[in-house]
């Protein structure tokens, strides 16, 4: 199953982003190597919130994630989220659906 963790940042975001940012990044290529976290990234222009991609048996991965995160810890994020998301298309979908199989 995929979730989505879903950040709205500060205002000042940016600003207040650099001390914490390698910790971040630490985070989530761990998470990565573990097979957990599979994309993320800040949204642009503006940069206001992101979205990190998790995969798993629960949404626990993506709560732990937020719960650790320097960003989160700090105060760089004014709320976050996970939601559940099904995949449908693409090679990583979780439950692939084709139209030949509808």
């Amino acid at each position: 199953m995929h979730y989505l963790l879903l950040y709205d940042f500060v205002s000042d975001y940016l600003e207040r982003r650099p001390q914490y940012r390698v910790q971040h990044l630490r985070l989530a290529w761990e998470a990565h190597a573990r097979g957990e976290l599979v994309l993320a990234g800040a949204l642009a222009e503006p940069s206001d919130a992101a979205v990190l991609l998790f995969q798993g048996e629960s949404a626990d991965v993506a709560l732990s994630f937020a719960a650790a995160d320097p960003y989160v810890q700090q105060g760089l994020v004014l709320q976050w989220r996970v939601r559940p998301w099904i995949t449908v298309v693409g090679a990583l979908a979780a439950t692939p659906v084709r139209p030949h199989e509808l």
